[in-house]
């Protein structure tokens, strides 16, 4: 067995391609050595700003023989009076055997001609040496970049390459213009630290090899050496960092060898909100900010940066930043200072002169339409005038900090200085905190808007954008979703089912598409049916991804092509939701096997009758002077005992009262379908069997109030 090591040496890589990279080759490397069939023991793959590497362990040095069976001319065609024709022929000379090798074999399509071949195995360092290139230029990348004079792309150029096989050098390289790339043993490490290039004599020693000349390539190893600097370098000046997964990714793959550096700033910065404080710090500074305790959102007056550089200058390092972030605190104090000396209402003229969209104006005009939706949404919850009150002046107001000048230099701030803003203008608390949580959630795992406030203007906000950005005919495709539309329609619909909020989904679309067609009278006719189909597709997929519904379960509940059930489930998100929880509670629990048959059969044949979806009550739909047998007038009786329990379950959503019911009718259908009473449901006489269609179209029609079964696949 032997031990392969690549290492692809480059300028500073930006720190998420590397993340990116080392995903990429966990996925594509074991998959490729699996077609050439070769085993490992161990796939470790590593990454620094200047290096991406992958040791693979336990590789025999070949890849084993095989044998092959392959497929040639049906044996009529190879073969007539039993001496080989042509084809026989042929197929033999193209496999490289003689025509006594050919065999006949029987298949389902009749009798082929087949052939064994032993293959050798290649050479595993033949194999390794093919494949490197694809697993480097294979990388996908967002912004790739020509070096040089060539042609090639990746990152960051690349500067030097390694490929061990055990101790010895695979010849791999390319050409690059003028510029040439060739494999060797020669590494470089760390460009302060270590600037002198190491020798590594076998790919065993590689890790320990760099690690010497302080080069971490463990991306684990740094982030938890980085973690536990950190809250070192906190407890110090007694206090705690706040570890932020993203800014420890993020800094964990700027560095190869950290080292933790404490500085300070004056304590006057601290009268700043703490969210101003931080966001230079991790956004634009990429610090670690020091609170009081784990527990506390008072900050000391401490940061901790991670450091590539010299240990021994960590002081100097330290001084410099200080310098840095003291001036970017001053510009924050003097913007917050700035915006402080006017009420946030008095902003609102100014977003006039923003544009939200160059088609659909400025951000005022998209506040004025914010403002009518929050009414509707308003009207449709049946909220309280004081409510609405507040609702209209927290939409008046969710978009001023824009053109505050903190905002305006810190943009990630919009919404949080917004309601710090609003709370020093003596705006209601409902209206500051409404402000700020009308942006929640701003990406997945976010919170939501707690308060009424928050989330009618939340949902408000996003709707105006759906609508009028579908209304240019600008829709999401593929990957591409520059306004984030389906993380709106997301929003939307958490929202909606966190909060327990009665909207009518389909009605808002109604009303908003009709005021947007009023405006802009060149808006597509299918504009509604358009943001329907969106819905609904974002139903569907938070319903089986994130609440683990099967996919049919969700169809029975979306219903497909059925108008009538679409409509239903955007009236209604929270019926939706409910029911489809329902149906996978008693699909796990068995309770839907023992409905199943009985309602599935009788919708497929309710679907040749007449009958529409709607009717439940058989007292004027069934003609009991038509009946023949006595199974007719049990399905009878047994669906004017199962009304009112069905419109029990319309009026309370309790579905299980309903299944009680079906389950109780399903063996009264069986009968009708199969018991020794049973009848033939197509008969001859068309009133018969139009009464029949009718039975079995009102049963469909009291499970429809849960399902549509149709859609339901036998478990």
């Amino acid at each position: 067995m032997a031990t392969f090591l690549l290492e692809v040496g480059t300028e500073e890589l930006p720190a998420a391609f590397v993340a990116d990279a080392i995903a990429q080759w966990k996925s594509r490397i074991p998959q490729t050595l699996g077609e050439y069939s070769l085993t490992t023991e161990a796939i470790n793959v590593y990454g620094t700003p200047r290096r991406l590497a992958v040791v693979i362990t336990g590789l025999p040095t070949q890849q084993p023989d095989r044998e092959e069976e392959i497929k040639g001319p049906p044996a009529q065609a190879a073969f007539k009076d039993g001496q080989p024709t042509k084809a026989a022929e042929g197929f033999a000379r193209k496999q490289g055997v003689e025509l006594a090798a050919l065999e006949i074999r029987p298949t389902d399509k009749g009798d082929f001609v087949f052939v064994r071949k032993k293959f050798t195995g290649q050479p595993t360092a033949e194999i390794l040496t093919s494949v490197v290139p694809q697993w480097i230029f294979g990388l996908e990348g967002k912004r790739l970049m020509r070096w040089a004079d060539g042609d090639l792309k990746f990152p960051r150029p690349i500067r030097w390459l390694v490929t061990l096989l055990d101790n010895e050098v695979l010849p791999v390289g390319w050409v690059n213009a003028s510029e040439t790339i060739k494999s060797d043993r020669i590494s470089h490490t760390h460009r302060v630290l270590h600037p002198a290039p190491v020798t590594i004599n076998h790919a065993n020693d590689y890790v320990e090899c760099l690690k010497s000349a302080y080069v971490d390539v463990n991306p684990e190893a740094r982030k938890a050496n980085i973690i536990q600097q950190v809250q070192e370098s906190a407890k110090k000046v007694g206090g705690w960092a706040d570890i932020y997964p993203d800014l420890l990714d993020e800094v964990t793959n700027l560095v190869e060898y950290p080292t933790a550096v404490l500085g300070n700033f004056e304590p006057e910065f601290l009268n700043l909100p703490t969210e101003v404080i931080t966001t230079v710090m991790i956004t634009h500074q990429r610090y670690f900010p020091v609170f009081k305790t784990e527990t506390a959102t008072e900050l000391l007056p401490y940061f901790i940066t991670i450091s590539n550089g010299n240990p021994a200058k960590s002081e100097i390092i330290a001084r410099g930043n200080e310098r840095v972030i003291r001036a970017r605190l001053a510009d924050g104090q003097y913007f917050y200072k700035a915006d402080l000396a006017h009420p946030l209402e008095s902003y609102l003229p100014q977003l006039e002169t923003v544009t939200f969209q160059e088609d659909l104006g400025s951000v005022k005009a998209k506040v004025e339409r914010i403002v009518k939706i929050a009414s509707y949404i308003s009207e449709q919850l049946q909220l309280s005038e004081d409510d609405r009150n507040l609702i209209q002046r927290a939409a008046l107001l969710c978009k001023a900090d824009l053109v505050t000048q903190m905002v305006g230099e810190f943009p990630e701030l919009q919404g949080v200085m917004g309601q710090k803003y609003a709370i020093a203008s003596k705006e209601p608390e409902a209206v500051s905190t409404a402000i700020f949580e009308h942006y929640l959630p701003r990406g997945a795992g976010d919170s939501l808007p707690k308060t009424i406030t928050g989330q009618v203007v939340g949902l408000a906000d996003r709707l105006d954008t759906l609508v009028s950005i579908f209304g240019l005919g600008m829709l999401p495709t593929g990957s591409s979703d520059p306004f984030a539309l389906r993380r709106a329609a997301n929003a939307i619909t958490n929202i909606t089912w966190n909060a327990n909020l009665t909207i009518n989904l389909y009605q808002l679309i109604q009303q908003i598409v009709a005021d947007f067609g009023s405006q802009y009278p060149k808006t597509s006719s299918q504009l509604s049916q358009q943001l329907q189909e969106f819905f609904l597709q974002r139903l569907r997929n938070l319903l089986q991804e994130d609440r683990g519904i099967d996919y049919d379960l969700v169809n029975a509940v979306l219903g497909e092509n059925d108008p009538e059930y679409t409509q239903r489930a955007l009236q209604d998100l929270l019926d939706l939701r409910d029911r489809a929880l329902f149906l996978q509670a008693i699909r796990n629990n068995g309770k839907l096997n023992e409905i199943y048959e009985t309602v599935n059969r009788s919708t497929r044949l309710a679907g040749q009758g007449d009958l529409d979806t709607i009717q439940l009550d058989p007292t004027n739909l069934v003609r009991p002077e038509l009946f023949q047998k006595s199974s007719e007038q049990a399905f009878y009786d047994a669906l004017v005992e199962l009304l009112p329990q069905t419109q029990a379950s319309q009026k309370s959503r309790n579905y299980q009262q309903l299944v009680d019911g079906l389950s109780k009718i399903a063996p009264t259908v069986s009968n009708f379908f199969d018991g020794a009473d049973s009848v033939l449901v197509m008969d001859e006489n068309p009133e018969i069997k139009r009464n029949r269609l009718n039975l079995l179209g009102l049963l469909r029609n009291h499970a429809r109030v849960l399902a549509d079964f149709g859609a339901i696949v036998k478990s």
